[in-house]
Order: C-alpha cells, then sequence, then structure tokens
C-alpha cells in the first residue's frame, strides 16, 4: 500500500504520525511511504532520518494525490478538504462528533475514516490512553499557570505555603485523564477531588492513594457543591465516538468564585462546560462568567517528542494491520478495527457518531 504521512498544520501542533523507526518497520513490511516535507521537525525528527527509513519526501499536493492511506494526528482542517479524493483512506484522531462540517466533507467525499479515539480493545480505547495520559498530567500544570492573577486567575499558589492552604482540584472522571491529573495534582501539592458516575474507579483510586484523594460520587447536587469550592476544575469526561455530555451550566458557571480555572480536555468531543469552546496554544483561555476556561484542543501538543513517540509505539501496529490487510478485509478480521471505523462508502459507520 502506498502510504502518506502529513505535516499537521492545526496551529502549534508539532507531533507526526510516524516516526522515522515506524516508517522504516512498514518499509520492511513491503510498503511504500511518502512524507511530508517537514512532517517531523516540530518532534525533532528530520527529512534526512526519514529518507534513511525508506520514504520519499514530497510535497503536500502529492502526497494527497498519491497516497492510498494518510496517516496524521489530528483530524484534517478546511485547507485540506479539497486534498481529500474519494475512496481514499484516512486514520488518525478524528472527533467527528461536534463536528458536522467535516463528517459531512467525509460523507461527500466518500473517504474511508477511521479514528484513533474510537478504537476499543476489552473494553479500553487504546489510541486514546497515551495522549489522554499525556494530557491528564498536563492539566494541573497549565491550570496552575492558568491560577496567576496575570493570568485572571484567583491569584492562589496551588501547593501552597506554610500556614496557607494549597489549591483545591476538583477532576470530574476517574478515567486515564482523570487519573492522571490526580496523580499530577497530589504530586504538587493540591486537595485533589476527584468525582465519578461509576464508584469502581473511585474504589482503585481510593487504594492507590490509601485516601490522599478524596473521591465523590458524581451527581447534580454533588457536582454543584464541589464547583463552588473548586480553584482549578479538570473536565476529564469521555464518551466514545458521541458527544461529551455538558455537565457544568452557566448558572454554575455564575456560582463558582471569580478566577476559578477549568481546564477542559473534553473539549475534542464537545466539551463539558456550557461556555467551553475550542482555543489554541496561542491564545489558550478566554473567560466567561467570571471563570478562566482553558480549552486547548491539541494539548499534547505541546510536548511533541514524548506525545510523538507515546503516539506511534500505540498505533503503528494497527497501521500495519490495516495496510497489510486492506479496509474489508481488516474490519471483518479485526474487532478493534472495526470499532474504529467512523465512516465508509458515503454513510456513518459508529451508532455513537450517527446518534451525535
Amino acid at each position: 500500500m502506498l502510504i502518506g504521512t502529513a505535516r499537521e498544520i492545526k496551529t502549534q501542533e508539532f507531533r507526526v504520525a510516524l516516526t522515522p523507526s515506524g516508517v522504516a518497520q512498514l518499509a520492511q513490511d513491503g510498503h511504500h511511504l511518502l512524507v511530508e516535507q517537514g512532517a517531523g521537525c516540530g518532534s525533532g525528527f528530520s527529512d534526512d532520518e526519514y529518507r534513511r527509513a525508506g520514504a520519499t519526501i514530497v510535497e503536500r499536493s502529492t502526497l494527497f494525490a498519491e497516497a492510498e492511506l494518510i496517516v496524521k494526528v489530528k483530524e484534517p482542517l478546511p485547507t485540506e478538504y479539497d486534498l481529500l479524493r474519494p475512496g481514499q483512506i484516512l486514520f488518525t484522531y478524528l472527533h467527528l462528533a461536534p463536528n458536522r462540517q467535516l463528517t459531512e466533507l467525509l460523507l461527500s467525499r466518500t473517504v474511508t475514516a477511521f479514528a484513533y479515539e474510537t478504537l476499543e480493545r476489552d473494553g479500553r480505547t487504546p489510541l486514546l490512553e497515551p495522549m489522554s495520559e499525556i494530557a491528564g498530567r498536563m492539566a494541573p500544570l497549565v491550570g496552575s499557570w492558568c491560577l496567576q492573577r496575570p493570568k485572571g486567575g484567583s491569584g492562589l499558589l496551588p501547593c501552597g505555603v506554610p500556614g496557607v492552604a494549597p489549591a483545591r482540584l476538583l477532576i470530574i472522571g476517574a478515567g486515564v485523564v482523570g487519573r492522571s491529573a490526580a496523580r499530577t495534582g497530589l504530586g504538587i501539592g493540591m486537595e485533589t477531588v476527584v468525582m465519578n458516575r461509576g464508584i469502581d474507579r473511585l474504589r482503585e483510586l481510593d487504594h492507590e492513594y490509601r485516601g490522599a484523594v478524596r473521591t465523590v460520587l458524581l451527581s447534580d447536587t454533588a457536582l454543584d457543591q464541589e464547583l463552588q469550592r473548586a480553584d482549578l476544575v479538570v473536565g476529564a469526561l469521555y464518551a466514545t465516538g458521541g458527544r461529551t455530555p455538558v455537565l457544568i451550566d452557566r448558572e454554575q458557571l455564575r456560582r463558582m468564585r471569580p478566577g476559578t480555572v477549568i481546564v477542559d480536555v473534553s473539549i475534542d468531543q464537545g466539551g463539558c462546560s456550557i461556555a467551553s469552546r475550542p482555543t489554541t496554544h496561542d491564545e489558550p483561555t478566554f473567560s466567561e462568567e467570571g471563570v478562566i476556561h482553558y480549552c486547548v484542543a491539541n494539548m499534547p501538543g505541546a510536548y511533541p517528542r514524548s506525545s510523538t513517540l507515546a503516539l506511534t509505539n500505540a498505533t503503528l501496529p494497527y497501521i500495519r494491520q490495516l495496510a497489510r490487510l486492506g479496509v474489508d478485509s481488516a474490519i471483518g478480521r479485526s474487532p478493534e478495527l472495526a470499532s474504529a471505523l467512523n465512516i465508509h462508502q458515503g454513510r456513518i459507520i459508529h451508532p455513537a457518531l450517527a446518534s451525535a
């Protein structure tokens, strides 16, 4: 198969979908590799490294015109829409539930679209987990930066000082993002609270941290109370293929203390605050009802070297499988790749996406 790796054009996105070692492995499998010029520079991989691994370095127009399978990190942006060809295969983070424009474009172009984030194995999302771990560990750090008064925050030092209590971190969701955020929050000395609808994950957190993390069963009443006490809120919810439920409404925002910060990691799927809208690393925050919202839709892109290595460790086996088998055989023989299929032959395949 002719496989293309495109350079990411999202604002301040420096990750790349394949490392030179990944290219070398696919070349050994017998595939032909095209890599867009400069695609790996932001992650520390030069064009020469890709050439030595067996890739041909090409311009963007050539890559999209010739590649049968395009692997990316982020969803195509409007300036890339016209480059997509009918019947082309796309494998990337798509997050289509809140993105009707891209969904309709992929349908009209009859692109076969596989999404990293909906691929499931044993009830887990293994291609989402590496980036969720990074975004979760980042969330208390970027939230702490936002708590500075010059950034619009309350001016509370997250870790506290002798005689002054630390800031309170509220994490909504106890999945991969939530657990990773709790680890960082505790590490920097914050009072850490995790809310979740299911008791089992809260029990695991309580056991793992020996009570250092306070766990609360998520309900409307409990959430309302915790939001009013929080200094930093991390939205760590995820609905596979669907839209994130909006749990923080406008009245709750108004009841929160001025200068409170929300880091909405779930923004890729729409966000958990009524006010959330995607932001960029260039302009990461905005204020709504006196609450600072950090809603960067590609948080791990700020640490591209670590993120690229972690991502390709997870995705490469599936890219190899898809390239070896082709679409029809892959979805017939691999339940995992079948779960990643969002759009095929002009139809929405994933039920949660169809519902959204």
